[in-house]
């Protein structure tokens, strides 16, 4: 395999959109946030959190009904619509057409689940990401990918990605057959790890921010929702994958000196996102 290209900042500078001093909410895009199930909630928390701070103008979070309350009250930003279920999500009527959709943190694999993602998926034309139980659930049926729009960015863990790709022996087999699956149902896909790589069909490209202070529960829900604002703010999928991951490690990079490594959470990446944008225009 030839060397990965590495995201630096010089490569990131290329791919930042300053916002324009005249934008507003409108201009800003409207993403859209499918997460949660009954004691998984906080993961719909992180990701409609993180979106909102990365730059997206207007954010939706569809959950099932008991997320309510717990995104009205923790997220006074975010705009809630519920699913019929009180538990988890069984139909997916979203009340806008948004810029972009991310789905799957915390969202469960109940039977109602999967069918409510299989008709999401038939219907939707939306920038995509594919996060956590979405993964989980596709692994089960791969020809639903058909069904996703060209350059949906998928975030697998390395325990996702073997369900997606099936086991490897080796690093050269793993990158072999993730390629493999990229080019074949046009995806990209973003394997999370120390450090993370994105590829993008016969394309490979190693993240050189971040440190094993990400290594904490709701870490990939926060990329998710990072990656989602930046798709709904215009980006195209394979910059917002690589400023992404670049801006997600960054975080942890700008906070560690002030946190540790044992004491950064999921939502110290999302306190630190001002100063990781901050640090683009340093």
């Amino acid at each position: 395999m030839k060397s990965p290209y590495l995201i630096t900042k010089e490569e990131i500078l290329k791919i930042y959109k300053p916002v324009n001093p005249k934008a507003h909410k409108g201009t800003q895009g409207h993403a859209v946030i499918i997460a949660g199930s009954y004691g998984k909630v906080g993961a719909a928390v992180l990701a409609s959190k993180s979106c909102l701070k990365s730059g997206c103008g207007l954010v939706t979070t569809f959950t099932p009904k008991c997320g309510y309350q717990i995104l009205q009250i923790s997220i006074p930003e975010v705009m809630v619509a519920t699913d019929e279920n009180t538990n988890f999500i069984t139909n997916i009527h979203l009340p806008l057409i948004p810029q972009a959709i991310g789905i799957g943190p915390g969202l469960g694999k109940e039977l109602g689940t999967q069918k409510a993602l299989f008709e999401f998926l038939r219907i939707n034309k939306a920038p995509l990401v594919l996060d956590a139980d979405a993964l989980n659930i596709i692994s089960e049926n791969l020809s639903w990918l058909e069904l996703v729009p060209e350059d949906t960015i998928l975030t697998p863990h390395p325990k996702e990605l073997e369900r997606l790709i099936g086991k490897w022996n080796s690093e050269s087999e793993k990158f072999q057959k993730t390629i493999a699956f990229s080019e074949k149902y046009k995806v990209i896909v973003i394997m999370k790890g120390a450090p993370t790589f994105i590829i993008n069909r016969t394309s490979v490209y190693e993240n050189i921010t971040g440190n094993a202070a990400l290594a904490t529960a709701g870490s990939g829900d926060v990329l998710t929702g990072i990656l989602t604002s930046l798709l709904a703010q215009g980006y195209e999928p394979k910059y917002a994958s690589k400023l992404g991951v670049y801006l997600h490690g960054l975080t942890a990079d700008i906070a560690l000196p002030k946190t540790g490594y044992e004491s950064f959470t999921a939502s110290t990446i999302i306190k630190y996102l001002g100063k990781a944008f901050l640090s683009l225009k340093a």
